[in-house]
């Protein structure tokens, strides 16, 4: 475990210089960012130092990544680059609509939020003082957006990516049967994530992940303090189409290049 650890670190090293490159900052702004010393940086670049937890947790909220995504992977450069966009599109999607007459006004939680939300979720001052997304629908139940923390739920490039905003109304425990198989986010004394509810029973909830590599996960009924059910979401990244989808475009495609005069009768 300890060197696959120190594997996925490595990564961390990588991020930080593709990230200061593309954002032409110097190793030293880098670190003062953090409350680090410039050969800090250069150390954890050339792979001679490995920075601690909360200095990985400060770098993720920083940049809207997910310690799963700095950890297990590299960056790439339009990654990097979206980070700037996506904020932009809160920024704009914060002021979206809001005097219409059919639009719902819902409150946002940001990743930097969810533990204040696990604690004050039921603190009407506090989701008030929260950033206001305007969704062009009018809607009967109240609704909540979260953001989109980690990759789990994007299998061949399709679903819910890291930084996308989900727009979710709240399920009764009730009624957590009739969203069997829909994405739910769960808010838990743990923290909030997002998969999909596969298995209720008495005792627990089962949830999986659209990606098949990460396995399941049950959650005691009596840690679940929220169930949201997930029916929308703002995302800067657009899905590719699917293998049928694809396997259809090129059939009518090579349908559309048959001559008339090239079917024979049989």
């Amino acid at each position: 475990m300890a060197q696959n650890f120190s594997k996925n670190l490595s990564f961390i090293g990588r991020n930080i210089k593709k990230i200061r490159q593309v954002k032409k900052i110097s190793q030293a702004e880098f670190a003062h960012l953090f409350h680090l010393s410039r050969p800090s940086i250069g150390a954890y670049e050339e792979g001679r130092s490995e920075p601690k937890i909360e200095t990985l947790i400060q770098i993720a909220k920083y940049f809207k990544l997910s310690i799963d995504v700095l950890l297990t992977r590299e960056l790439s450069i339009s990654e990097i680059f979206s980070l700037e966009s996506i904020k932009k599109k809160l920024d704009k999607a914060h002021n979206l609509g809001l005097d219409s007459s059919d639009t719902t006004v819902a409150p946002l939680i940001g990743q930097d939020q969810f533990l204040d939300y696990v604690i004050h979720h039921q603190n009407n001052d506090f989701i008030e003082r929260q950033p206001k997304i305007g969704i062009p629908v009018t809607a009967s139940s109240y609704l909540i957006c979260f953001e989109m923390v980690g990759s789990e739920m994007v299998f061949q490039q399709q679903g819910l990516h890291h930084g996308d905003v989900l727009i979710s109304q709240l399920v009764r425990q009730i009624d957590v049967q009739k969203v069997l198989g829909q994405v739910v986010s769960l808010v838990t004394p743990s923290g909030i994530f997002t998969k999909r509810l596969d298995l209720v029973n008495q005792k627990y909830l089962q949830l999986k992940s659209d990606d098949p590599s990460y396995p399941l996960q049950e959650v005691r009924i009596e840690n679940v303090l929220q169930i949201w059910q997930v029916i929308g979401v703002f995302s800067e990244k657009t899905n590719p189409p699917t293998y049928l989808e694809n396997r259809m475009l090129k059939l009518e495609q090579a349908i559309d290049k048959l001559s008339p005069f090239s079917i024979r009768k049989q």
